[in-house]
């Protein structure tokens, strides 16, 4: 082996058997392919996932996922009367978080924040 070769693949020879098994296995199409279809923690299997788009398909597309509900249950906490202080003590969040939350979630709750808002700086 000369030195150009030695260096590019450490220097470790190959062995025949591992090439010859490489080029003489065909590259099938994937429906002649046999997988195991485990799922992941959301669902049993892939074809039976709830998900219109496999969360790990996305660029943090399971903490997005997670993030958003988060988001919703702060949101339903919040119109059923906890406070921003109950709320960031309850999810180990900042306050400030707590209303970025609210504000994500839709229309509907960003109404209710700022109607809790005013009600919140009366009481301060």
């Amino acid at each position: 082996m000369d030195l150009a070769t030695s260096e590019i693949d450490d220097g470790e020879p190959k062995l025949e058997e591992e090439e010859e098994a490489t080029e003489s296995e065909p590259d099938l199409p994937p429906e002649y392919c046999h997988y195991r279809d485990e799922g992941c923690e959301f669902a049993d299997s892939c074809l039976n996932c709830p998900f219109t788009q496999c969360l790990y398909d996305e660029p943090r597309g399971k903490q997005r996922w997670l993030k958003e509900l988060r988001n919703k249950e702060i949101a339903r906490l919040f119109s059923g009367g906890w406070g921003m202080r109950e709320l960031a003590l309850m999810f180990g969040l900042s306050q400030r978080t707590i209303q970025r939350a609210l504000k994500s979630t839709s229309s509907i709750s960003s109404l209710i924040y700022s109607q809790k808002m005013d009600r919140n700086e009366e009481t301060e």
